[in-house]
């Protein structure tokens, strides 16, 4: 498994490290996937995210294949590692938009927009399986109980 889109490219001599969804593709371009560049950007990112996540599998996994130590950032408390696997599926796949991010930097973090997230996430909630830590369901379940509370007993007392 080759996390993030981290990657070598070259062009007439020239090394770059791209994120390759965002790269486009030219002629004669060389295309690393694996380096000891590449590895050290995969390692810092891998640590980083596990403050966010320390738990989680895939995280784990990753941080034994490429040495990251996952005790070098302090924790926090979110576990959100802000892949942002549910904003792309839901603005992608399923053109609805009901989650994205909210600010920038440090302080960025996902975030269901209530006032869609009540017609659309309901019945959908497609985006919590693609999500490592289970952090985009814990987020919806909030917004839920915040935004739009008793829609669950509502559904329940209706079925």
């Amino acid at each position: 498994m080759e996390p993030f889109g981290a990657r070598e490219v070259e062009t007439r001599g020239r090394k770059n490290y791209v994120v390759s969804c965002l790269y486009p593709v030219a002629k004669d371009l060389v295309v690393r996937t694996r380096s000891e560049k590449v590895d050290k950007i995969r390692r810092v990112i891998l640590e980083e995210l596990l403050a966010h996540a320390p738990n989680s599998p895939e995280l784990v996994s990753l941080a034994q294949e490429y040495g990251a130590d996952r005790d070098r950032f302090e924790k926090e408390s979110s576990f959100c590692i802000l892949c942002g696997l549910c904003v792309r599926y839901c603005a992608e796949v399923k053109h609805k938009n009901a989650v994205g991010f909210l600010e920038r930097g440090p302080r960025r973090e996902i975030k269901f927009f209530p006032e869609i997230a009540a017609k659309e996430c309901w019945d959908c909630q497609e985006c919590f399986a693609l999500c490592p830590t289970s952090y985009a369901q814990a987020a919806y379940f909030l917004t839920e109980a915040l935004a739009f509370p008793g829609k669950r007993k509502a559904s329940a007392q209706s079925a």
